[in-house]
């Protein structure tokens, strides 16, 4: 369920007149009808917000795992409703912990605070039209996707499922697509268990540039995506996630309704998912695939695939990599074919003179013009070459990929703090908040990232700073095990000695790992090792989808599970079957990352330390993440094992970690593993008491 029916006690803001209670009171109420003890960094972070909203100055707060930060922000916001100061909104990184506040937190809250309240808060989830049903699509008013019955790519080592082949089971999941269709109150694809694929998915959804838009569309009175956005201007609280933000916010698409608050929950996420909303792309193939929907409208696009012929020869002899003085000649000239050939197109998609075009045309001509126009609007910012962008060619080696798609020119602002800075904190207040969101000790990083001066004195919007700590006792909870005696890495992955340490580490531990690898070929190469080596599980990511994963990792103490990026992250497996969180070696950026290699020089060029700035941030706040899996619940007791020398004998290895949980560290292996034996030991004693 993604919102609330609307409030029945009166319009948003309807309160009697009556001061709420403070938000102290109102934060012991919902934590006692939840069932929960009290969090004394939770009230300090709930009492910064609610003076933060009160002030209207910027607040960033660090709220270490276990502080349960979304009710310390989430109480202060229902108080603040119930004043009539109209809504709030709250965005998340992702759209999994977006769907968790408004189905889990979020209902919670409202019946515990209803009584002191005076009333029952409201909210909606607000997401991307291509998240809902397209009522207008499923009625063949848009063409048929060409790709209904292309062949979805089976998981490593598994084969598609049905009997009848790849394509019969795309096209039962389109069929049950169009019977859910008929049954469900929202549209919201996240609201379909079992989920489709995406290609079954794009026959029932359509993107924001090819929307015919609440005033063109017949579809529009019963719309999903535009119900949700109508209901969210009647709701206290809005719901929505960082991509949907930066668009709102950053490109003024004025999707969000009218806001003076923000809460930025996963703030550390914030300025690179920003960064991937306004960065694009630009192929053959896209094209190729823009000049295709345009000839399904009717129109003649010779010059447009001429120009998409013209931009493969042109990037077929360009060097991989970033373009620091700008695009090469023949590829420039190519873009800018591609370029004036899209801009003449764009004016030719259109109904003929006396024709009246059917809904289905209708469709096809929007459809078109948004994939040209796309096509044309990334090509022109290609050609301009901005300072304030960074360029390069990408090229995929994978060998199931058609050779027109391989090669991919892409464009990224080079900062977005200037951009956040503007679309965000001149108009509202904003709180951002996360469990990592100091580096090295500092908040700096952050700030400066989503565009505050540091310290607040220097200019720019003012704001304060807080971190409240965790309700965990880390020293005494977890070890920080510093490999020092280990090769420094290199290029090829994780090398014969760490394989073997990781090897004498899980074997103490009984299984009850979570092993975090730079690469996946280094997670694949260990989870290799690990099979031939030890008798215990050991699940690898890409095995299956990673929820699966997860589930049976914590379902199964004995087990293992190695991956990468995505499970230094995504992983909260608290208990006996997460004690030891290895993590082959620091997570710098590659240093041929095209983005963060540009961003570097700049700090360098002006002055700064391009390294810090970028590299050792990045990497400060990937392996706080890795670090955060092991201690999750009082009750949790283990070690993290990184076992890159680094970070015991580097000069930056204290600022890194710095930006770590205080875990006791050591690097003594005999100490290590005789904790990790004795917890192996007390695990199975109370696994076997409990069976």
């Amino acid at each position: 369920m993604t919102s609330t029916p609307r409030s029945t006690a009166g319009p948003r803001g309807a309160s009697g007149g009556a001061e709420a209670p403070d938000v102290d009171a109102l934060l012991s109420a919902a934590v006692a009808t939840l069932g929960g003890s009290r969090r004394d960094g939770q009230h300090v972070m709930a009492r910064a917000v609610d003076a933060a909203l009160a002030t209207r100055e910027h607040l960033l707060v660090q709220a270490g795992t276990g502080t349960g930060k979304s009710l310390a922000y989430l109480v202060p916001l229902a108080r603040r409703a119930v004043a009539g100061k109209g809504p709030v909104v709250v965005s998340t990184a992702t759209l999994a912990l977006q769907n968790q506040v408004a189905a889990r937190d979020l209902p919670r809250l409202a019946d515990a605070l209803e009584p002191l309240l005076g009333r029952k808060l409201t909210w909606q989830v607000v997401k991307g039209r291509a998240n809902h049903l397209c009522l207008h699509k499923l009625e063949g008013g848009f063409p048929e996707e060409p790709a209904l019955f292309d062949a979805p790519a089976p998981l490593p080592g598994r084969t598609v499922g049905g009997g009848g082949g790849a394509g019969s089971r795309l096209g039962k999941e389109v069929v049950r697509l169009r019977e859910w269709a008929g049954t469900t109150a929202t549209g919201d694809r996240d609201d379909l268990v079992p989920g489709v694929s995406e290609a079954a998915w794009r026959q029932v959804s359509v993107g924001a540039r090819e929307c015919l838009g609440a005033t063109r569309c017949p579809q529009a009175e019963d719309c999903f995506s535009e119900g949700a956005r109508e209901r969210a201007r009647e709701v206290d609280v809005v719901v929505t996630n960082h991509a949907l933000l930066a668009v709102d916010s950053v490109e003024g698409r004025q999707i969000l309704p009218e806001h003076d608050a923000l809460v930025v929950d996963e703030a550390h996420e914030l300025a690179d998912r920003v960064t991937s909303a306004v960065s694009a792309q630009l192929s053959p193939a896209s094209v190729s695939a823009a000049a295709s929907r345009a000839r399904q409208a009717g129109s003649d696009t010779g010059r447009l695939e001429a120009a998409a012929d013209d931009l493969g020869v042109a990037l077929v002899d360009a060097a991989e990599g970033r373009f620091p003085r700008g695009l090469p000649e023949l590829v420039h000239l190519a873009v800018l074919s591609v370029r004036d050939a899209a801009r003449e197109l764009t004016g030719q998609i259109k109904p003929q003179p006396g024709e009246r075009p059917t809904d289905a045309q209708q469709g096809a001509l929007t459809m078109a013009r948004a994939a040209v126009g796309e096509v044309h609007e990334v090509a022109e910012r290609m050609a301009g070459g901005s300072e304030r962008d960074v360029l390069w060619l990408s090229v995929s080696d994978l060998s199931s990929v058609p050779s027109a798609a391989r090669r991919v020119l892409h464009v990224a602002p080079l900062s977005v703090s200037g951009l956040l800075r503007e679309a965000l904190f001149a108009e509202r207040t904003v709180v951002l908040t996360s469990a990592t969101l100091t580096t090295g000790g500092s908040f700096t990083g952050a700030a400066q990232s989503v565009g505050l001066q540091s310290p607040p004195s220097a200019g720019g919007p003012a704001w304060e700073q807080l971190d409240v700590g965790s309700p965990f006792d880390y020293p005494r909870q977890g070890i920080l095990y510093l490999a020092r005696h280990l090769p420094a890495p290199g290029r090829e992955g994780a090398g014969s000695p760490v394989l073997d340490e990781v090897t004498e580490l899980v074997r103490a531990a009984g299984g009850r790992t979570l092993g975090l690898f730079s690469s996946r070929r280094a997670a694949e190469a260990a989870a290799e090792v690990l099979r031939e080596r030890l008798d215990v599980p050991v699940l690898c990511q890409g095995d299956d989808v990673t929820p699966t994963l997860v589930r049976e990792f914590a379902a199964d103490p004995s087990s293992v599970l190695v991956g990468t990026l995505s499970l230094w992250q995504g992983v909260d497996v608290p208990g006996p079957s997460c004690q030891l969180v290895t993590i082959d070696r620091i997570p710098f950026p590659r240093p041929d990352d095209p983005l963060l290699s540009a961003r570097a020089e700049a700090v360098s060029r002006g002055g700064g330390n391009g390294f810090l700035a970028v590299s050792a941030q990045h990497a400060a706040l990937r392996l706080a993440q890795g670090a955060g899996r092991l201690v999750r619940s009082t009750g949790d007791r283990g070690v993290v094992a990184v076992l890159d020398p680094r970070l015991a004998t580097a000069r930056y290895g204290g600022f890194l970690r710095a930006s770590l949980p205080p875990l006791w560290a050591t690097s003594d292996k005999d100490v290590v593993l005789a904790a990790l034996r004795r917890l192996d030991a007390a695990a199975r004693t109370a696994e076997d008491e409990t069976a």
